[in-house]
């Protein structure tokens, strides 16, 4: 198990860490603050440094085989460090702080847009987002207004906790239909996006966001593609 320093701080760009093992499936540590592949967002790159300076380029973080296990693949041909080396590990922060903007962009999309989630991505500089809903609906120019609008009205994004037995009598407040709430540790982790007076988006995610809208800049709408009957594909991007 790793203590994952990012589920308590998004904004930890390196830490101290030890050494669990390290074989040809990767670099396991006993902390980290590597965000790894879920949820629609990529993970982190970045570098391990050894107490001897040398560095070990972190080109992809992925999720183990036991719960809360990460693990940081390096670059190939990248030597591997002995368990128990101490490390400072470190992201790739300007990659990973436009993640967490377009991420938190994502969970404005679905307050902007009614019906379920059917899909999404997360990706360096944009993101989609897939909702079943019938095209006539969308009005590309509107959402991309009221999108903007919400951004920079320098919401807070904060995080709340729920117990499992409570979301399971909450179906509402889970929008994706593809990707299941990481339940099973007897809590999950909600993110709420506070408008004043009023909640503006409340669902269960896993991932890393930022503080406040505003730091996610202006965003543009690009094509709404059809991918079925009433599955609508949102493309957008930074301006």
């Amino acid at each position: 198990m790793t203590d994952l320093l990012f589920r308590e701080d998004a904004y930890l760009r390196s830490c101290p860490a030890r050494v669990i093992a390290a074989d040809d499936k990767g670099i396991r540590l006993d902390r980290t603050v590597f965000y790894p592949t879920g949820g629609g967002q990529p993970g982190d790159s970045g570098t391990l440094r050894l107490a001897s300076g040398e560095t070990i380029a972190i080109v992809d973080t992925v999720k183990g085989e036991e719960p809360d296990e990460v693990v940081h693949i390096p670059a190939p041909g990248a030597p591997l460090p002995a368990p128990g080396a101490e490390v400072t590990a470190e992201i790739d922060w300007a990659r990973r702080h436009r993640l967490m903007r377009m991420h938190s962009c994502l969970h404005l999309l679905c307050a902007v847009v009614p019906g379920a989630v059917t899909g999404g991505q997360v990706s360096d500089g944009r993101g989609r987002l897939d909702f079943d809903v019938p095209g006539a609906s969308l009005d590309k120019e509107a959402i991309a207004a009221r999108l903007n609008e919400l951004i920079a009205a320098g919401h807070d994004v904060v995080p709340r906790w729920i117990a499992d037995d409570e979301l399971m009598g909450r179906p509402e407040l889970v929008r994706t239909m593809s990707v299941k709430p990481p339940m099973g540790a007897g809590r999950v982790r909600l993110m709420e996006i506070a408008g004043p007076g009023a909640t503006i988006d409340l669902q269960p995610c896993g991932g890393t966001h930022i503080r406040n809208t505003a730091e996610i800049g202006p965003v543009v709408i690009g094509k709404i593609e059809n991918k079925g009957r009433q599955n609508r594909r949102i493309n957008l991007a930074f301006a």
